[in-house]
């Protein structure tokens, strides 16, 4: 994860009260006519073969063991929209900005 995404998973469990143990946790979610869709929410702790990912600013991203396995090449970006919004951006390790 590059540090704007540390950042902004700090702010995001602080937020909704997560300080210590919380994180964000990506999960593989089946959709009916699209396949699998990735599914992203605050989580207080991570569940039971979740892989756990942390940063050096204390953020920490729960992978289920689905979402693991697709995010494996993959860095968790923040990129900023037209309304000024944050959203959070997978993107191949290639295309990632180094900071």
């Amino acid at each position: 994860m590059t540090d704007a995404a540390a950042e902004a998973i700090s702010a995001l469990t602080a937020q909704e009260g997560q300080t210590d143990s919380g994180g964000l946790r990506f999960a593989v979610q089946a959709q009916q006519d699209s396949g699998a869709q990735l599914a992203l929410s605050v989580a207080p702790a991570p569940e039971d073969g979740d892989q756990v990912v942390g940063a050096d600013g204390g953020a920490k991203v729960f992978l289920e063991p689905q979402a693991a396995i697709f995010l494996d090449d993959k860095v968790l970006d923040v990129q900023q929209d037209e309304q000024g919004q944050l959203n959070f951006a997978v993107l191949p390790q290639a295309e990632a900005p180094t900071a």
